[in-house]
Parts: C-alpha cells; sequence; structure tokens
C-alpha cells in the first residue's frame, strides 16, 4: 500500500466510510489532493460518494467503497469454495456432491430459461446469454461465424471450484445446450482446464 490510492482504498476498507478531509490526514496528503485522488477512484467505479446530514448546516459529503473497490483486497472465497467440495466428497460422498451441482444446475437452468424467454432467434439469445454470464462475471461475449455464433468468456470467475470438481463444468455445458433450445448443437472449443485461454463455446444450428 504504497501508492496514494492505494492508500486511501486501504482507509475505506480498514475504516468505513469518511470525508475527504479525515482520508487526507490519514495519509498525510491536503485536501485538495484527495479530492482528486478520489474522483479519479471514483470514474474507475472503486469509491462511490453520498452525503450526509448532521444537523444544521451542508451535508457531509462521505466516500465508500463500492463491490469493486472491496474486490481489491484479497479474498479467500475461492479456497473455501474448494474445501467445502472436498469435504462434502470426503464427508458425504461422490454422489452428494453430485446432488449439489444438480440442484445449482436446475437453479441456473431456471434462471436462464426466464431471461431467454421471448427470444425467438438464435443469435438473440446468445447475445442474451452471453450478457447474463458477464452479469456472472465470465467477461462474456457473442460473436457471429456465418451461420453459427461463438460464445466467448475470457474469465472464469469459479476456476479454483471447477478444478477440484469438474462436473461443474459439465454442467454448464449441458444448461447452455438446454437453455438455447431444441435444434441446436452446443460445442466446448476452447477450455481453460485443458490449457486454454479462455471457455469457448460454437453455438450452432443443427442439421
Amino acid at each position: 500500500m504504497t501508492s496514494t490510492p492505494d492508500r486511501l482504498l486501504y482507509q475505506l476498507k480498514s475504516r468505513g466510510p469518511q470525508p475527504a478531509a479525515t482520508l487526507a490526514g490519514a495519509c498525510a496528503i491536503t485536501p485538495m489532493g484527495a479530492h482528486k485522488q478520489l474522483q479519479s477512484l471514483q470514474a474507475q467505479g472503486l469509491v462511490s460518494a453520498h452525503d450526509e446530514s448532521d444537523g444544521p448546516g451542508r451535508p457531509k459529503r462521505m466516500w465508500t467503497l463500492t463491490a469493486a473497490g472491496h474486490a481489491r483486497f484479497p479474498d479467500r472465497h475461492a479456497d473455501l469454495a474448494v474445501q467445502l467440495i472436498r469435504q462434502a466428497a470426503a464427508v458425504l460422498g461422490p454422489e452428494a456432491v453430485d446432488r449439489l451441482i444438480a440442484a445449482r444446475e436446475r437453479e441456473q437452468q431456471a434462471g436462464y430459461d426466464a431471461a431467454l424467454s421471448g427470444l425467438s432467434t438464435l443469435g438473440a439469445r446468445v447475445r442474451k446469454l452471453a450478457e447474463l454470464r458477464s452479469g456472472e462475471g465470465y467477461m462474456a461475449r457473442a460473436e457471429k461465424h456465418g451461420k453459427a455464433w461463438l460464445l466467448v468468456e475470457d474469465h472464469c470467475p469459479i476456476c479454483a471450484a471447477a478444478t477440484t470438481c469438474q462436473g461443474l463444468c459439465r454442467s454448464e455445458l449441458q444448461i447452455f445446450a438446454r437453455c438455447l433450445g431444441e435444434g441446436v448443437q452446443v460445442e466446448r472449443v476452447e477450455h481453460v482446464l485443458a490449457g486454454g485461454r479462455r471457455c469457448a463455446y460454437r453455438v450452432s444450428p443443427r442439421g
């Protein structure tokens, strides 16, 4: 935490919402310098500001971390997920893990089906699915390739868990095939767990 932006983020993480003047003092910079840095962090989506009224007088502007700002700090959720999967398999058995994956699959399927309902063309459905996956952290996009589409995911937020439990990847491939409709073939053509740079799925009409 040597740079001024990092120190500001650390103060907000450790001390909670604060006005710029307080942050300036904690980071040994001028209030004007703090305002400039906070505005830059706000433009990056790492902090946000809101006004708080404390009795008569002008409201005080308070700065706080956004979800993206909190994500800049170490998070062990991936390690926890791996540990839980291993313990579930060891204590409850592999069949119990399969049942958990199936339950997750049904929940995901229902959400995707609802969002894709009413979209008649393959392109519209693939684009909508990419939008949904991006919202889940997969950095997904849809690309047109002749009569086929490519669903590209440049990031895998469940990579650690999927490495331990590859049933999660099999589950996703099945979900895509079902939610995109009958008469559609879905093939994984790139796979992070197989050494690929990303995951990508070729979606094409059958026949």
